[in-house]
């Protein structure tokens, strides 16, 4: 869940595709499955219960704007975590994301409903995505994640996963918050 009694800083973190994956598997009973259409309700659910969203709708509408144009790479893409019970309750995706004609393979939106966090299942999503980059991208590629000061703890396990964190954004601009997550950060890490 967000830690939003901190400023919020955005963050771009990088990782070359070419590092060994950390191995990490879900619990007993969980699974990974696909996205199916009609998934973009659980989607939209899973992030606002980690209050990346003030509301359901709002998701819903990033989610329509974002991503159901793509349907079906959001069948090859999109990631949910499935508890023993059927329920979805994780996800990632898999993306891209464009800059001035340029296609950037961006490891996006990692989220776990608060009642299942602490069993592993992010770190399982992180590996797993890492491993549908691998299958979609060239070796040299370099695979990138936009987050924020609030998501400090996914930093962590973000950086277990070899990412590292960019003093620029994405289109090579600086990026002023930099500083600042670099300050964040070392807080409270002591």
């Amino acid at each position: 869940m967000l830690d939003k009694s901190i400023p919020y800083k955005e963050v771009w973190m990088k990782r070359k595709l070419t590092l060994p994956i950390l191995a990490a598997a879900l619990p007993k009973g969980f699974s990974f499955q696909f996205y199916q259409v009609g998934d973009e309700k659980a989607w939209s659910e899973i992030e606002t219960s980690v209050l990346e969203f003030e509301n359901t709708t709002e998701a819903m509408r990033y989610f329509k704007r974002t991503f159901a144009p793509y349907k079906e790479k959001l069948a090859q893409q999109m990631l949910f975590v499935v508890d023993p019970n059927g329920k979805k309750v994780a996800t990632c995706t898999a993306w891209q994301k464009e800059i001035q004609g340029e296609s950037y393979p961006l490891f996006h939106w990692l989220a776990v409903d608060p009642k299942y966090q602490g069993l592993g299942l992010a770190k399982a999503l992180v590996a797993r995505i890492l491993q549908i980059f691998q299958t979609m991208m060239p070796e040299e590629a370099t695979i990138y994640l936009h987050t924020q000061t609030w998501s400090h703890d996914a930093i962590g396990l973000y950086e277990k996963f070899a990412f590292s964190l960019m003093a620029e954004n994405l289109d090579g601009t600086v990026n002023d918050d930099y500083p600042a997550v670099i300050e964040i950060l070392n807080r409270l890490r002591k």
